[in-house]
């Protein structure tokens, strides 16, 4: 019997993390960055206007006010884009676009809101402090500083600033493509009739929302029956598409349990007897090249379980993330139970509260039942460990957070 760590840890060590791959910004979202990303210019790369107005010297606006506005000729404009260098002479005023590169002599901009909106002359009513609505160059980003560094993830923020810097690619671990396959002769497709000795599958569909949850590409099998071919010509069929297969069911000591040996002919792979509830039997190996698999149990609170576990940390370890599991917080049961002896329990539970009063975990349904109404009403697993057998209400568990 093997621990919950030891499994863990065999489950990251499969998990490679994918190369650096050259991609076009759209196809970096959800990525984690693979370099270290400089700025090629200054951002902004002028002097520019942060809003529409007239560039002036303050100098000449010194006893401008509301009730007595100082009149200016207006003697140029510039737009956002204009290059040709244009020089502000004293006593005068240049209309400015949102944008525009501030003219030479120019110290500030005056709002067009405390103006008359003057096209030859301008009346200005208010005096600029220097510097008043200019956004100076470089002061967002300098020529050479980093950016974004390795290990960020892309997402809509910083494509702005990727692209804001000139960047149209950028060198990313890539989404790892799973392909989750369920397995069993008594598995049909949700939406038929519903018939003794069926069972819709839940674990496909319920896997693949988990593996897009955390960032990888999804291909999801019909299910596969418990034949050794059609499960053997399947598996080798995904190798071509597949950085990770997941494979739900068929892991068991029965007759009609066909994994262990279709696999034993396809590569590596390791089934373990694992000290922890729900889910104590599961795999993990190589398959074909040395494609990683996992192999979960077929019930689908254990499957999903098992995924927050194991699965979703090796998943982002392949994307390149440092921090893999969810976060984690202290919570007070709020009833007793019996905890098997010698297996760290993983119970469906609903934490309230905060940080500040503390937080409650309530359990849903049975802790030793796998209830799929349970796991759908629960937002996190109350985790007790090894050497506890009876917990009592009101004792604080180490809760792993899923919403």
């Amino acid at each position: 019997m093997r621990s919950v760590t030891e499994f863990y840890q065999d489950c990251l060590d499969h998990a490679v993390q994918q190369p650096p791959l050259d991609v076009l910004l759209a196809d970096a979202v959800g990525c984690v960055l693979a370099e270290d990303v400089q700025a090629p210019f200054d951002v902004p790369v002028a002097d520019l206007s942060m809003c529409d107005g007239y560039a002036v010297r303050s100098s000449d606006l010194v006893n401008a006010r509301a009730g007595a506005p100082i009149l200016l000729p207006v003697v140029a404009e510039v737009c956002a884009g204009d290059i040709n260098p244009i020089v502000l002479v004293p006593g005068s005023a240049i209309r400015i676009a949102s944008g525009a590169p501030i003219p030479e002599g120019a110290d500030a901009v005056i709002a067009l809101e405390f103006t008359d909106n003057g096209v030859a002359n301008v009346a200005i009513g208010t005096a600029p402090g220097v510097g008043e609505n200019i956004r100076r160059r470089a002061e967002d980003v300098s020529q050479g500083a980093t950016v974004l560094r390795k290990g960020t993830r892309v997402g809509s923020r910083q494509v702005a600033l990727l692209a804001g810097v000139g960047r149209s690619r950028v060198t990313v671990h890539p989404r790892p493509r799973v392909v989750i396959i369920s397995i069993g002769d008594e598995l049909v497709e949700p939406g038929h009739e519903a018939r003794p000795g069926t069972v819709f599958d839940a674990n496909g569909h319920a896997l693949s929302t988990a593996i897009a949850d955390a960032g990888a590409e999804v291909f999801r099998v019909a299910a596969v029956p418990d034949s050794h071919r059609i499960l053997s010509e399947t598996i080798e069929d995904q190798l071509v598409r597949a950085d990770l297969i997941i494979t739900t069911g068929g892991i068991s000591f029965g007759s009609g349990d066909t994994v262990r040996e279709v696999l034993s002919g396809l590569g590596t792979v390791r089934f373990d007897g694992v000290a922890a509830w729900p889910g104590h039997i599961l795999g993990v190996g190589v398959v074909g090249s040395g494609t990683p698999i996992f192999c979960l149990p077929g019930d689908p609170v254990s499957a999903n379980v098992c995924f927050e576990v194991y699965v979703r940390p090796a998943l982002r370890r392949m994307q390149g993330w440092t921090n893999l599991s969810r976060p984690t917080v202290s919570a007070r049961v709020d009833r007793a139970w019996y905890s098997p002896r010698g297996r760290r329990e993983f119970v469906r539970v609903r934490l309230s509260g905060g940080p500040q009063n503390g937080y409650t975990a309530k359990v849903m349904g049975t802790p030793e039942a796998l209830w799929l109404s349970a796991l759908a009403e629960s937002n996190a697993l109350a985790v007790v460990p090894e050497d506890v057998t009876n917990v009592q209400a009101g004792d604080a568990l180490r809760c792993l957070v899923l919403d």
